[in-house]
């Protein structure tokens, strides 16, 4: 292993490795470990170290809860409390001045991490002369239990974090902190959102691309969170006694307690409190907070498809579909008639093109829900104070599972990454078109330098706007589309609160 140069980091010397063409630095710990009186505890700046720290090998992930995702995404290893890395990837560690992409994995903020072969930043950063940086935050009960005298949202202090080390550090790896681009999918795209609206992150980071971020709750409760401590007999506020708890027993309780929520795949997640997470992102797009930050978001055309393959989705879907749509749609005060208005649109915009048979239509309704109709709200707010607002939509189809996946949630990472060699999601993407991955590479990497996502291997990708609401396809064809599905969207109309 031919050895990088030696960095002079603010905390601390470095030396990573070359491979071909890059300098590679893994394990880099941005803050310090957060175990014994520093569990459940905003993260503390890496204190300063002597001699040259090897950054070789990935850092431990978070510890992980138990997620259905894992039968597809597989289980990282090693977890452990000590989880606070970075990984970065860059073509110099000169002046060169690069633009930077700083990846936020997703997970359900209960697994995965950094160190997921699917993020290696290898290709892109070759493919764009960008230094691409991946983190691992705490997860699950370690992040964001949310009860008296625990402090809300730490797994994206952890984010933010290490988003200040990049800034400050990043220049010594051939960076631009004054170009920097952060982006991520699923829990990692509503992270990158829940970043615009806070104050300590603001200058920070210039461009972001959210891709398939799900439907953020305003709803702020401690009820998952007591759940857990009464498994564990630990007193609400007795935060000593919560730290003496071994966090294997801590993730056994979390478990117990989340497969009692089978539907609720983000029980622990962010909440809307403080200034870890002051307000919901619509609202600080809407007033113009997030002006000058070049925006670019996204969907899957079958987000919800990885959901209902799987159980105890698919059990509860099948037979049962528009009785359970009702009574979903019924749940956020959209009355019975609405409700099978909005079924009866669906069926009506899909015949001849898509399948109308009551699972599929489930599962477009579902994932405008909770995806698609989100997104459309973010990028009307944000075009009205930025130009540089773009959409797109994946629609390659997986042959994974006979072909029962289509276009499903998380399926486009790979193909941003230029990993579809990768052992995760592997058979998803089994004989994917790379022509397809390179122009996905190339949009990201021209957005992350200048805020325009437009190269010369696709056509014309214009801005979004209430009028033509252009959308980029990428799919067997990358074209794009005006008015994408515009009947299920006014479909909408009146009846989401945010």
């Amino acid at each position: 292993m031919e050895k990088s140069n030696i960095i002079e980091t603010k905390t601390g010397k470095i030396q990573g490795y070359k491979e071909e063409g890059l300098e590679i630095f893994k394990g880099i710990p941005f803050a310090e470990p957060p175990i014994g009186k520093l569990r459940f505890s905003p993260p503390v700046k890496k204190q300063s170290w002597d001699g040259v720290l090897k950054a070789t090998e990935y850092g431990p992930c978070s510890f992980q809860g138990h997620s259905e995702l894992e039968q597809y995404l597989g289980k990282l290893e090693p977890e452990s409390e000590d989880c606070l890395t970075l990984n970065i990837w860059t073509p110099a560690t000169d002046s060169g001045k690069r633009p930077v992409m700083f990846w936020i994995h997703g997970g359900a903020f209960m697994i995965g991490g950094g160190t997921d072969p699917m993020y290696d930043g290898s290709a892109l950063a070759l493919r764009g002369d960008i230094i691409v940086v991946t983190i691992n935050y705490r997860l699950g009960s370690f992040g964001f239990l949310y009860s008296k005298s625990i402090p809300p949202n730490l797994g994206s202090q952890d984010q933010l974090m290490a988003l200040k080390w990049v800034h400050e550090n990043i220049m010594s790896f051939g960076g631009d902190p004054s170009n920097i681009t952060i982006f991520g999918e699923s829990a990692g795209g509503y992270s990158v959102l829940t970043l615009c609206t806070m104050p300590k992150a603001k200058d920070l980071f210039h461009r972001v691309i959210a891709q398939s971020a799900p439907f953020i709750d305003t709803k702020v409760s401690d009820e998952t969170s007591n759940k857990i401590l009464s498994k564990l007999h630990i007193i609400e506020g007795d935060i000593d006694s919560l730290r003496e708890v071994p966090p294997e027993k801590i993730i056994e309780a979390q478990n117990q307690v989340t497969a009692s929520l089978p539907t609720d795949v983000m029980a622990l997640r962010p909440l809307i409190i403080g200034d870890t997470f002051p307000k919901h992102p619509l609202k600080a797009f809407l007033n113009g907070e997030c002006a000058d930050i070049d925006f670019m978001i996204g969907t899957n055309l079958d987000e919800f498809k990885l959901y209902t393959a799987m159980e105890p989705f698919k059990s509860m879907v099948e037979g049962n579909s528009e009785n359970l749509l009702v009574g979903f749609l019924g749940s956020l005060g959209i009355k019975t008639k609405e409700g099978t208005e909005i079924i009866k649109t669906y069926i009506e915009a899909r015949e001849g093109k898509y399948s109308t048979k009551p699972l599929d239509v489930f599962t477009a309704i579902i994932t405008d829900f909770a995806f698609r109709i989100r997104t459309i709200r973010l990028l009307e707010a944000q075009k009205k104070f930025q130009p540089n607002t773009y959409n797109y939509m994946f629609t390659w189809p997986s042959p994974g599972l006979n072909g029962i996946l289509g276009a499903c949630h998380s399926l486009e990472i790979p193909f941003v990454f230029g990993t579809l060699d990768s052992p995760t999601l592997k058979e998803f993407v089994k004989g994917a078109p790379k022509e397809l991955s390179d122009k996905m590479m190339d949009a990201w990497i021209s957005f992350a330098k200048t805020g325009n996502p437009n190269h010369g291997n696709i056509p014309i990708w214009p801005a979004y706007d209430t009028k033509m609401r252009a959308t980029m396809i990428f799919g067997e064809e990358c074209k794009v589309e005006e008015a994408l599905f515009d009947k299920e969207r006014t479909a909408w109309e009146g009846l989401l609160e945010i």
